[in-house]
């Protein structure tokens, strides 16, 4: 409900006014004067503010200046029933979008479609802000790639939770592109008309973060010269994604949790709950449940934001995509370069293939540009592959080296023990009977490890996948 605030100090025209718009829809405040009406500016934010030309302490022009200092977002109509040359001039000079003459005939339904054309226009500006940001923002990547079954249980994870409106919690590693995810959730969504707001919750103090997080008030903090409206406000019907919401203070998680259950935020220096509705998605890289454990993170907060846990896999998990993805590369880098498309050696896509990528999906495409940019042939040669992905060897416990400084042997049997039970899952699609056979160990020890691991929900996957697959090939 758009918030309108009328100043005029003839009561009659107020209250006519007030009337009118209420009936329209519209949230309406009033005031009987200038300073009245800069009062409630600084403790409101209005979508749009109808004010005579004329009134005895400030004059509206002077008030449309003051006002759009305060808050540059809040529209302007003026009214008055001495209309001169002048008086439009430095009207549309200060910021009105339009100025109507107050006569014995006043019109209150061209009143009422000038106020929804001004309001349609702030809706169009602002949906048009929004995509410049989500523009700047969005990950390099057009879309997700991959085939491998557990990129499929992905897919249908993502087309099955996009249809609700819980909140849903993305993990996995740096790179495994959890934002592209969030997209998804939100393109398949009912939601898909309204905006997808982003942000980085580790790139910003806690301070900024909340700032841009619930918006403030003018004067609220040093360089606050006009009230702003934050991303929640700004994501109003649609989706805001918290990403790396792990990197937040034990405070911002304490003021992140009211907004969950409160469904409304408090800009920064307001005192108006100011409703807010739109569907969270967060993500993390870090391992939330022992952060709860270690008491880093809110438990209820965790609950609260996990109702719908789906977890991104590395890409060294899914191998058979690495192809698909370097060709998505090729085309896309070469289309930026003004070039046909680069093939890609034999030799080459075999070192890709082989390399463990632990910067995920992020690194090989950032891998496919630099190909690109050095290559003078018309396919990518090995010798356009930086050193390390040439001289990786996959680690075996032949070639480890015992340094003189020492070693983190606990850490090192840990993560081998984590990357052999993916493997036996992989190859039994999920089912844990068969992988513990191939381990050696019983069905009670596979899930103790993949509990210790933090690895069930990927066994799930795999599983989920695996019946996914079973049921198209019987198609």
């Amino acid at each position: 409900m758009e918030k309108i605030l009328v100043v005029d100090d003839e009561r009659s025209m107020r209250e006519l006014l007030e009337l009118v718009l209420k009936r329209s829809g519209y949230s309406v405040h009033t005031a009987e004067n200038g300073t009245t009406a800069l009062d409630l500016v600084r403790q409101n934010v209005y979508d749009l503010m109808i004010s005579d030309v004329k009134m005895p302490d400030i004059n509206g022009i002077d008030l449309l200046q003051k006002v759009k200092a305060v808050s540059p977002e809040t529209q302007v109509i003026m009214i008055t029933a001495f209309a001169t040359v002048d008086t439009a001039r430095r009207a549309w000079k200060f910021g009105a979008e339009d100025l109507l003459i107050k006569d014995a005939g006043f019109d209150v339904e061209e009143l009422k479609i000038q106020v929804a054309k001004v309001l349609e226009k702030k809706h169009l500006r602002q949906e048009n802000d929004l995509l410049k940001r989500e523009l700047r923002q969005r990950n390099s990547l057009d879309n997700i790639i991959g085939r491998s079954p557990l990129m499929q249980a992905v897919y249908q994870m993502i087309e099955t939770v996009a249809a609700t409106t819980s909140t849903v919690l993305i993990t996995g590693e740096s790179g495994t592109g959890k934002e592209l995810a969030a997209r998804a959730i939100h393109n398949m969504s009912p939601r898909a008309a309204a905006p997808f707001v982003s942000i980085n919750c580790g790139a910003f103090t806690e301070t900024l973060l909340e700032s841009e997080l619930f918006g403030y008030m003018k004067g609220s903090f040093t360089g606050a010269v006009a009230n702003r409206k934050g991303l929640f406000e700004a994501a109003e019907g649609g989706t805001i994604f918290l990403d790396e919401i792990g990197e937040t203070t034990p405070s911002m998680q304490v003021k992140m949790l009211r907004v969950l259950q409160e469904r409304s935020i408090r800009r920064v220096g307001g005192i108006e709950e100011i409703p807010v509705d739109c569907r969270v998605v967060a993500a993390t890289n870090r391992d939330l449940t022992r952060m709860v454990e270690d008491g880093t993170f809110r438990n209820d907060l965790f609950y609260r934001i996990s109702v719908i846990p789906i977890e991104m896999p590395p890409l060294r998990a899914r191998g058979v995509d690495i192809p698909d993805l370097v060709r998505h590369f090729l085309e896309k880098y070469s289309a930026q370069a003004t070039r046909p498309t680069l093939d890609i050696a034999e030799e080459t896509m075999h070192y890709l293939e082989s390399y463990d990528w632990p910067g995920n999906v992020r690194e090989l495409e950032n891998t496919i540009e630099r190909a690109v940019a050095l290559e003078r042939t018309v396919r990518v040669e090995p010798e356009r592959l930086p050193e390390r992905i040439l001289k990786y060897k996959p680690r075996t416990i032949t070639d480890v080296d015992l340094p003189e400084e020492g070693f983190h042997l606990e850490a090192y049997l840990s993560q081998l023990e984590r990357d052999y039970i993916i493997r036996a899952l992989q190859r039994t699609g999920g089912n844990q009977t068969r992988a513990a056979e191939i381990l050696n160990m019983s069905v009670r020890s596979l899930r103790h490890l993949l509990d210790k691991h933090k690895i069930r929900q990927t066994a799930s996957l795999l599983r989920e996948a695996g019946g996914l697959s079973d049921t198209v090939a019987h198609k």
